[in-house]
């Protein structure tokens, strides 16, 4: 195992109260191989196995590399990595001896290994910000060939910084041609130049021979920089140089000519991106005033305010606000319902202007609220959903990823209108909104789980599935002894792949960095 890189930034995804999770890049290579063969030699393929709930299971298998016992693999394989478990993994190396299914009786097992991945080599990588797309073709390849002609394959190979060199793709093989068009290929530039665009890049033209024992045409050096400079109808060119020739030849120009004839650059946005563009977190809190919370003058009610210590509304509101509030200058609330029976209602009573000056502002309307109001039933979270939806749904005229909405939803029961707020869910997936709900009290909240979409694909009622995963779910209870930071962490955790999520979706790119006063003063504050 040669190679282990960090494939998404931390902090993406993931359902309940976990932790981050990365994916891993990893490629491998083997040296010093059994040769299993009479005639050849072997032709060997690496199969990665990893361990769940001890039982090991395939997750890939490289391609398979004839006549070779020290391979050199082009496949990557793909996984998550979580830095709380030690994750075992298998390596088992066969030699083929046909087309079927690998690993089987006709095969020679060569060997394997066992280990952690926390035990392969791994370079740091910070960032990814991406793909490309590379053209490559060549023209006047040396003909290595006696009755036909040269079968030439590209091998592109990275150069990391302890100097050791990672392949990073290697193309197909054109038949008889001295003048080759291999076809496009992708690569993350995190496996291409570790996301450097002046990390040297070696590139070998091979002459491909069935037997193993390719014949060596030539070979240039290039950076991501240097491929960058296509455009306008111009290529970028590399002779492609034997050195070997260059010392015995006198006239000696090269041997080919190796084009860059395109190049497409895929650029994956982060969630940074889109905030220092300038895209506000549209901030809402939405808090469940049914009469199951108890009177407010009661001590044993969920709102009963008492002067010494938060109640669990105010720790979970004071606990996600101050997070959003950084990316948000005003924080919109609507509260459910009043003595009218509304479903939503402006918390200051003002429903031309319901907006709230800050966390703090948030605070001190909830509690001038509640001695004005009367707690009734039942409750309903649909109207609510559907309301920030619309005023979510407005955001799409402007076209740009200047607004994105959160709805926290403080309950202390689960949901009267079950259905309604699935058909709701549905239909917001659509806008540009997150929501949280945090269960606040001792309440049974299995049905809750439902929402958060987690162990499945959320439904409407109909059977339309939502367009993303939106919603979070947790119950105040799991973090009643832990820090505030604890729960906005969790809560938070899946809203900027959300936000990513939402815009890639609309093919929507960030604007241009823009002056942020929030992010400014909450980094470092202003005298």
């Amino acid at each position: 195992m040669n190679d282990v890189q960090d494939a998404t930034s931390p902090g993406a995804a993931l359902g309940g109260p976990v932790a981050c999770v990365s994916k891993v890049e990893l490629r491998v290579a083997c040296k010093a191989l059994l040769d299993r063969d009479t005639l050849n030699k072997s032709d060997p393929c690496v199969i990665l196995m990893v361990q769940n709930q001890g039982q090991w299971t395939e997750l890939d298998r490289t391609e398979v590399i004839k006549s070779n016992l020290h391979p050199v693999f082009a496949k990557v394989f793909t996984l998550d990595y979580y830095f709380e478990e030690a994750q075992k993994l298998r390596f088992e190396v066969y030699d083929i001896h046909g087309t079927h299914s690998i690993g089987t009786r006709d095969d020679d097992f060569l060997g394997g290994v066992e280990c952690t991945l926390g035990q392969v080599h791994a370079e740091e990588i910070s960032g990814n910000n991406g793909y490309v797309e590379l053209f490559f073709c060549a023209k006047k390849l040396d003909d290595k060939d006696l009755f036909s002609k040269s079968d030439p394959f590209l091998e592109i190979y990275r150069i990391n910084d302890d100097g050791t060199e990672q392949l990073v793709h290697r193309t197909e093989v054109i038949k008889n041609n001295l003048n080759p068009v291999w076809e496009p290929f992708k690569v993350s530039l995190i496996s291409l130049c570790s996301c450097d665009e002046d990390r040297k890049l070696k590139c070998l033209v091979w002459d491909y021979d069935s037997r193993g024992k390719h014949d060596f045409i030539g070979e240039f050096y290039a950076t991501f920089r240097e491929m960058q400079k296509i455009g306008g109808g111009s290529k970028v060119t590399w002779d492609c140089m034997n050195p070997k020739y260059k010392l015995k030849k006198k006239n000696y120009k090269n041997s080919g000519v190796v084009i860059l004839s395109d190049l497409k650059l895929h650029r994956v946005y982060s969630f940074l991106d889109y905030i220092m563009g300038g895209c506000q977190i549209h901030f809402t809190v939405a808090i469940d005033f049914t009469a199951s919370n108890g009177d407010p003058r009661n001590s044993c009610s969920l709102h009963y305010i008492n002067p010494y210590q938060p109640n669990e509304y105010l720790k979970a509101l004071i606990a996600v606000g101050e997070i959003c509030q950084d990316y948000d200058r005003l924080s919109d609330l609507f509260f459910p319902p009043n003595k009218q029976v509304s479903h939503d209602f402006a918390i200051n009573f003002n429903p031309e202007d319901d907006e709230c000056e800050e966390i703090q502002g948030v605070v001190e309307a909830y509690q001038n609220c509640l001695p004005k109001i009367q707690l009734y039933g039942p409750t309903n979270v649909s109207p609510i959903i559907s309301r920030i939806a619309k005023l979510s749904a407005g955001e799409e005229t402007i076209k740009d990823a200047s607004r994105y909405h959160i709805l926290l939803i403080l309950t202390d029961g689960v949901v009267t209108d079950m259905a309604d707020t699935r058909e709701a869910i549905v239909r917001a997936s659509y806008q540009p909104l997150s929501i949280i709900i945090v269960g606040v009290g001792n309440a049974d909240f299995t049905d809750m789980q439902i929402l958060d979409g987690d162990d499945g694909v959320l439904r409407s009622p109909k059977g339309e599935p939502v367009l993303r995963d939106i919603v979070q779910f947790v119950p105040f209870r799991d973090f009643k002894t832990a820090s505030p930071a604890a729960l906005a962490k969790c809560v938070l955790a899946e809203v900027p792949n959300q936000v990513v999520e939402y815009y890639s979706h609309k093919a929507i790119c960030p604007m241009p960095p823009s002056y942020c006063p929030s992010l400014v003063l909450s980094e470092e504050p202003v005298n």
